[in-house]
């Protein structure tokens, strides 16, 4: 009978293999040139993610702990390490769409040859670098969702707004029942990873939390609800918003979700199947922290905060609702009452993106993953259609700035009782 040690590790090969194989499917629809192309600063050309989180393996597992272990090419670290100062210097992000070559097939060589050592090294490693190698899965599954959403960015500068995934049209099914609320009575609550399977840093530790009166929304909000913030002048009346917001909103003449057009009286959207009419009954998304804001605001409600939002989602399956499952169709599905709190769209709480009390960022080059960004950003949770099914949980914490909305990000509301 072979022994628990040899288990773990054929779980983790599975799960490294299974990871790696949907980076490579999401980007087969793309030619060299759909792949080298960066669209924003804020978004990464699809070859550089496919040899970043490669250069994510290679460098804290077969060079860190692989002896004898030579890099597949000098140069490829300073082109593709991210933000981790511990690891020298590195391209500028905002050029990553100049990287021209290695081509996306020399990215492909590249990731291959990683796989064979990472494989090949797995019965080998000490806990230490299995547990980064188990880090590195879910940090590619981040990615995942990343390459995603830039990709649609990418295609959505294309006058031709090509269809990366075509599917049939979709006929709408109406507008879902009207919101229902969730109460909970002032409680103490437990937060944070509660230490069982895999978790970022960032979601511990765990600790009480004084929760006030509150009501949260069993649904998110829809375009068709959306739609009625937009006619009702939502976009111009500056006493829905935040200053910050309101000088967004002026500065870049901010007057609908990003991706929407009003075409012939009707609102359209651009998604990764084209352009389509909205779907009124579907959660609204790609809207900003600001927006969100400003909507539940003009709804008299407010964004629940994310304890309020974690105690709320604890009973509730992560693994549950839209999720990305595979490469194919990627879209937030009509909206559905009956408190579903994962997938379709992440979702905007009114929490700073702070340390818990007592976090401490790792040693080396991975402490600085989480911890360093606690600064400008609000915390988004749920997960969305194009997160990884199986990368999410209770705990788990995305962060943004308040002005960014390129990722699937929409609102559920919440109100004080």
């Amino acid at each position: 009978m072979r022994n628990l040690a040899a288990s773990q590790c054929d779980a983790l090969a599975s799960s490294y293999a299974q990871v790696r194989d949907l980076s490579t499917a999401l980007v087969a629809p793309l030619g060299d040139a759909d792949a080298t192309v960066q669209s924003m600063d804020d978004a990464s050309p699809a070859k550089w993610h496919l040899a970043h989180t490669t250069w994510f393996f290679e460098t804290f597992v077969l060079r860190d702990h692989v002896p004898g272990y030579r890099l597949h090419d000098p140069r490829f670290p300073f082109l593709f390490n991210s933000y981790y100062e511990a690891e020298g210097r590195r391209h500028a992000r905002g050029r990553r769409g100049m990287i021209t070559r290695p081509s996306l097939d020399e990215v492909r060589d590249y990731r291959a040859a990683v796989d064979a050592a990472v494989i090949a090294a797995l019965p080998s490693l000490d806990d230490t670098a299995r547990t980064l190698v188990a880090l590195g899965c879910h940090h590619e599954q981040q990615h995942q969702e990343l390459l995603v959403t830039d990709i649609l960015h990418l295609f959505s500068e294309n006058p031709l707004e090509p269809a990366i995934w075509p599917a049939a049209r979709k006929v709408p099914v109406g507008m879902p029942p009207a919101i229902n609320w969730i109460e909970r009575g002032e409680s103490v609550v437990e937060i944070g990873h509660d230490g069982s399977g895999f978790a970022f840093d960032c979601e511990g530790p765990r600790h009480r939390t004084l929760l006030a009166p509150h009501a949260i929304a069993d649904r998110t909000v829809t375009n068709g609800e959306w739609q009625a913030f937009i006619a009702d002048g939502g976009y111009s009346t500056p006493r829905w918003w935040l200053a910050d917001g309101w000088a967004w909103v002026q500065r870049g003449g901010i007057t609908a979700p990003l991706y929407w057009e009003e075409r012939d009286s009707v609102w359209t959207r651009f998604g990764l199947d084209g352009r389509r009419a909205i779907d009124p009954a579907a959660p609204v998304t790609h809207v900003s922290f600001f927006e969100a804001d400003a909507y539940a605001a003009w709804a008299g409600a407010r964004l629940p905060t994310e304890f309020e939002w974690e105690a709320a989602a604890a009973a509730h399956d992560p693994a549950g609702g839209n999720q990305l499952d595979n490469a194919g169709a990627v879209e937030p599905r009509p909206a559905s009452t009956g408190a579903a709190f994962f997938g379709d769209v992440w979702e905007w709480t009114g929490s700073a993106y702070r340390p818990y009390p007592g976090f401490t960022a790792a040693e080396g080059a991975v402490g600085e993953y989480n911890g360093k960004f606690m600064s400008g950003q609000f915390v988004l949770r749920g997960g969305s259609c194009a997160t990884p099914r199986g990368h999410l949980r209770a705990s788990y914490r995305n962060f943004f700035y308040p002005h960014q909305r390129w990722q699937f990000t929409g609102v559920r509301l919440a109100r004080d009782v």
